[in-house]
């Protein structure tokens, strides 16, 4: 009789600890909370993350989401590997370092560019191969008089890809079993409609031949384009004021 009395005095006194001592240590535990990285905006697939995009708020630990970012440092300057939205935690799969794949420099058009693919007419019109996404090349044109030029309009011009005869981008490409590459037979570059326009006509009448001018980080690549992007803003400006 006294070992059950004793019994359920241990009971009680194991059941009051569980309520009043080990519970609250278990939900204090469960409940701690981390800083994670959040969008606080909308971001388009290839689109550069800005400071404004994003926002630390803290979570708690039991629900972080898989490889989330902690880090805003770590986020802010990339690009987004898709359409992002408010409210989605920022994962290591959804930003990457550079926005130059085909998909990402496509996805991220918005009017005042355009994408526009013109003919490698022999192996060394297009460096031979060599081009990569996000090289900045100059393109010279021969006419039917043989008189070559580079077109002020198209001194610097960004490569999106390269493309086989087989639809293959540059970036996924495969080595043949000999070891030889299939090879581009077109180039698709990052242009103004005005400059969209000029190559048409190019294509049509004249043989083009890409030099590389830059290969680099996308901050001096974007020197070249900004300056590219200058004349023809000055051009058009000059040709309205020819017209009014």
């Amino acid at each position: 009789m006294k070992n059950r009395t004793a019994i359920g005095i241990v009971c009680i006194i194991l059941a009051v600890a569980v309520t009043f001592v080990v519970s609250p240590l278990v939900n204090k535990v469960s409940d701690k909370k981390t800083e994670v990285v959040r969008f606080a905006n909308d971001v388009s697939h290839g689109t550069e993350i800005k400071d404004s995009d994003v926002e630390v708020v803290k979570i708690s630990t039991s629900s972080l989401p898989t490889k989330v970012i902690k880090d805003k440092a770590a986020v802010v300057g990339k690009y987004a590997t898709a359409d992002v939205f408010k409210g989605d935690f920022v994962t290591e799969s959804k930003v990457t370092d550079n926005a130059n794949t085909a998909s990402d420099v496509l996805s991220s058009l918005k009017g005042d560019k355009v994408a526009m693919s013109v003919t490698i007419n022999s192996f060394a019109g297009g460096l031979s191969g060599k081009l990569e996404n996000g090289d900045i090349v100059s393109i010279y044109v021969t006419d039917k008089d043989d008189n070559t030029e580079v077109p002020a309009a198209l001194k610097y011009v960004k490569v999106i890809t390269t493309t086989t005869a087989g639809g293959i981008d540059e970036n996924e490409v495969v080595e043949n079993e000999d070891g030889s590459f299939e090879l581009p037979t077109t180039i698709t570059v990052l242009v103004s409609v005005e400059q969209a326009k000029i190559l048409a006509n190019y294509e049509k009448s004249a043989t083009m031949h890409v030099a590389l001018v830059y290969r680099g980080d996308d901050a001096s690549a974007a020197k070249f384009l900004k300056a590219q992007d200058e004349y023809l803003k000055k051009l058009n400006t000059s040709e309205a004021k020819q017209n009014g």
